[in-house]
């Protein structure tokens, strides 16, 4: 079931609120979002992280390609969602109106055709992360010209796009699917995680071939991939194409760079802006810095090519997946023996795994430690906080039963923010009879949103609603995500943020928890000046500071305060 149009569904929204958007307009549907014009920045970017299969299907004409069937165990099996169907959301506004800044989308890489059991039953590779050809678009999530659309639409809209890549691993092998050749990969021993060489030189899992990344022997193509681009008529131009790439570039012919120049393809010749690194820790941390090198040049000849569709001059950017990084390991990650810095290995980002943990913390004792952590040991480097993700069966509220929490912790922490696809909509992270990672994957819940479900004592839309304002100011002002956090008073609860480079500056305060039976005066001096007319991006309203305080008409449990 689809959702009702997206400004009659937001009207609604705001009504259930008592107020409107700060740019409705007087009557009728609401005016386009737009964020103010403010320099873009990765440390405060808000990354909204879908699977592609799990969003929503644009196209019903895809749904199962290669022979695939709906034989899989519960969530483990195509479920028809594409690209098709993100381009759609984008144009709908749905990302604009949260103000996110950017999408990461699961590889879109053809997957293997057949199925595997894990030990949690029939499962297809609908996630992206079970690759047989790096080098085309998976059937069922559909065509180049949707991948063009995809990134060309978001750009359009100002959102930066993510693509997901994977050097650690091919997919499983099937009856349907063969092994590629043992100098591309390793089919054993099982990682056991002891230190660096039980977690790099092994396979993640049993039956998931290893590419040996480790490998500097000149190897040729696998047969497959021969007789498969041969069928597809383009097996010469593949060739001349890694021909020149290696002339150009003077690599080796070994595995990881084959990889790196198909992963670097995707970026010339749709313009992703930056990758999410799968399974870092599971190569050779020297890896990263190669592939950073070979991406941001292609980037760069994206970009020449393409002016008109650029989103500035950002250089590309890379955010690691290094399971279980936390932000107080800063640039010495222990992988057993070893400490890696990956920060220094091309990465501009660590995603953060231990935020679902710290996020139990009082809003200061959290947002004090990541600002210490960011402007301090982790300085010149940012992570990627969240507090649910794709693979994480220990998320910070799986019942969605404090939505409202979730939203503020993450949304207002230093640092770059991922929502994943439903945190804004509670869409649950338990379901019953799915095993495993599956739990976390059932598809987009558009249906409640569509119809305003109630999740515990909550309304998914009101639920969507205060994501959205936190999404907006976050969108609007560089320093929640990227300032200096600095407390000003313990209650209501009140901090400021503060951001300035050379070329510019931002400042906001936050006032949290506020009481709702009468209109209380949040401090704001040292920040903002008397006489200064300052927004609240919660409640919409402005207001002028008097003796070092502003005092908003409308009340709200939490107040936004910035200049704009």
């Amino acid at each position: 079931m689809k959702p009702p149009a997206l400004a009659v569904s937001l009207m609604i929204a705001f009504a259930a609120f008592g107020q409107a958007p700060a740019n409705a307009q007087v009557q009728g549907q609401p005016a386009p979002w737009s964020a103010p014009a403010k320099p873009f920045v990765w440390e405060n970017a808000t990354v909204y992280f879908l699977l592609t299969d799990r969003f929503n299907n644009g196209d019903p004409g895809n749904d199962l390609a290669y022979g695939r069937a709906k034989d899989a165990a519960k969530l483990r099996g195509y479920m028809g969602g594409d690209l098709a169907g993100i381009t759609a959301k984008i144009k709908e506004g749905y990302f604009n109106e949260l103000g996110v800044s950017a999408i990461w989308i699961t590889p879109p890489v053809e997957q293997i055709h057949g199925s595997t059991d894990e030990g949690t039953g029939r499962s297809y590779g609908f996630h992206g992360y079970w690759a047989r050809d790096f080098t085309a678009v998976d059937a069922n999530l559909g065509t180049e010209e949707d991948v063009r659309a995809l990134v060309d639409t978001a750009h359009a809209h100002g959102i930066r796009v993510l693509l997901d890549v994977v050097m650690n691993h091919t997919g499983p092998v099937t009856d349907k699917d063969p092994v590629w050749p043992a100098d591309w990969v390793r089919t054993g021993p099982a990682c056991t995680y002891k230190d660096a060489r039980t977690t790099i030189d092994c396979t993640l899992v049993k039956n998931l071939p290893d590419i040996r990344t480790d490998s500097n022997k000149a190897v040729v193509l696998p047969p497959m991939l021969v007789e498969k681009w041969k069928k597809e008529g383009r097996y010469e131009r593949e060739v001349k194409e890694l021909d020149d790439f290696f002339k150009r570039t003077g690599y080796p012919r070994a595995p990881r760079y084959y990889l790196m120049k198909w992963h670097a393809d995707w970026v010339r010749k749709y313009g992703f802006d930056g990758f999410r690194a799968d399974t870092v820790k599971h190569t050779e941390p020297g890896v990263w810095k190669d592939l950073k090198k070979v991406a941001s040049a292609a980037y760069e000849d994206w970009k020449r090519a393409n002016p008109s569709k650029k989103l500035g001059d950002t250089p590309f950017y890379m955010t690691a997946e290094v399971y279980n990084y936390a932000i107080g390991h800063g640039h010495a990650f222990d992988l057993g023996g070893m400490k890696v810095d990956y920060p220094a290995q091309g990465f501009d980002s660590m995603i953060n795994f231990a935020m679902k943990e710290d996020a139990t913390q009082s809003y200061e004792a959290l947002f004090s430690a990541y600002s210490k952590a960011l402007n301090g040991p982790m300085k010149g480097s940012s992570v990627l906080n969240y507090l649910s993700s794709h693979d994480d069966g220990a998320p910070y509220d799986p019942m969605r039963e404090r939505p409202y929490e979730s939203a503020t912790k993450l949304l207002l922490a230093p640092g770059a923010a991922q929502i994943y696809y439903g945190d804004e909509t509670a869409r649950l992270l338990k379901v019953e009879g799915a095993e495993g990672d599956a739990t976390l994957r059932s598809f987009m819940n558009w249906d409640e949103l569509a119809s305003n479900a109630q999740r515990g004592l909550n309304r998914v839309r009101d639920v969507r609603e205060h994501w959205l304002k936190l999404g907006r100011f976050r969108q609007a002002h560089p320093a929640v995500g990227a300032g200096v956090h600095q407390m000003i008073q313990h209650y209501p609860y009140t901090f400021k943020r503060t951001w300035e480079t050379k070329d510019a500056n931002d400042r906001v305060v936050v006032a949290l928890d506020l009481p709702l039976d009468k209109p209380t005066a949040v401090p704001v001096a040292g920040v903002f000046m008397d006489g200064q007319t300052v927004r609240d991006w919660y409640t919409g309203t402005t207001a002028v500071v008097k003796g070092g305080k502003v005092q908003f008409p409308v009340t709200a449990k939490l107040a936004l305060i910035g200049l704009n």
